[in-house]
């Protein structure tokens, strides 16, 4: 267990996504700028309160695989994260955490996408395959497997469409309805979305074909179709089961439909 002391000769960062800032603190300065420039927007120097905190120490994970794919496990009330490039541990309840890496931003990325899935699915929300846009107030979520569509759709957004993500969608509950906000999480446009955020008018899940063109999908298939497309990692039982729950109430909730399109800018007029 962490020892409840001040923590000397470090630099530090707050990162705030979906509204959670979490500082992350490092005596490597040049890993410092990294996270600057990784997370521009969405970064706050100096900032004076932040949710979580989590120390990085610059090496070669101990004991994991460099092979290793993602695994995420509850012991006891430690939260493990472990990749081949990377060893966290997570204190929920100390709101603390530790992380060993390489000295990449990829390492990190995942780190902040994991406990931002833990977080969001105590509280009805989640993370999802999802490229976003606000436009006229509202947000509209566009969601695929890889090669869908999601970067396409992106690039031809109208000018006054405000690009949230062309990636991975960050959905919170808010009274009866959601909202969206943007991230830092790129795909293949590799441009971060605007730390900006919009109620949810629509989720649109994306084909693409010789038409463009809307179609109604049943609650039950927009149910199972979002369950595949939320990024969720932990094996634990109960997030598992709220991360179902929080996917049939979205649904029921949120206009969902298919979304056929060419790549033609023109589709956007059928987003509203």
């Amino acid at each position: 267990m962490r020892e409840l002391t001040t923590i000397v000769d470090q630099r530090e960062i707050v990162i705030a996504i979906g509204g959670v800032p979490i500082r992350v603190h490092t005596s490597d300065p040049q890993f410092l700028e990294i996270l600057q420039n990784r997370y521009t927007g969405f970064a706050m120097p100096g900032a004076d309160s932040a949710d979580f905190d989590f120390e990085v120490e610059i090496a070669e994970p101990r004991g994991v695989d460099p092979d290793a794919e993602v695994r995420v496990e509850r012991r006891g009330g430690l939260w493990m994260l472990d990749r081949g490039d990377f060893h966290a541990e997570w204190d929920t309840a100390a709101r603390w955490g530790r992380i060993r890496q390489t000295a990449n931003p990829y390492s990190i990325d995942s780190v902040l996408r994991i406990v931002h899935s833990l977080v969001l699915a105590q509280d009805g929300g989640f993370l999802v395959h999802a490229a976003s846009a606000v436009r006229n107030g509202k947000a509209f979520l566009f969601s695929g497997v890889s090669g869908a569509g999601k970067t396409t759709i992106s690039r031809l957004a109208p000018p006054d469409a405000t690009l949230l993500t062309d990636e991975i969608s960050y959905v919170r509950k808010s009274g009866d309805g959601y909202v969206a906000f943007g991230t830092p999480f790129t795909g293949e446009l590799a441009k971060v979305g605007e730390n900006v955020s919009a109620p949810v008018a629509a989720l649109y899940f994306l084909a693409q074909g010789l038409e463009n063109r809307i179609d109604p999908i049943p609650v039950a298939e927009a149910g199972r179709t979002l369950l595949s497309n939320i990024l969720f990692f932990a094996e634990d039982a109960e997030l598992v089961q709220s991360v179902f729950d929080a996917a049939c109430e979205f649904v029921s909730r949120v206009p969902v439909r298919r979304l056929t399109f060419m790549p033609d800018a023109r589709v956007w007029d059928l987003v509203r």
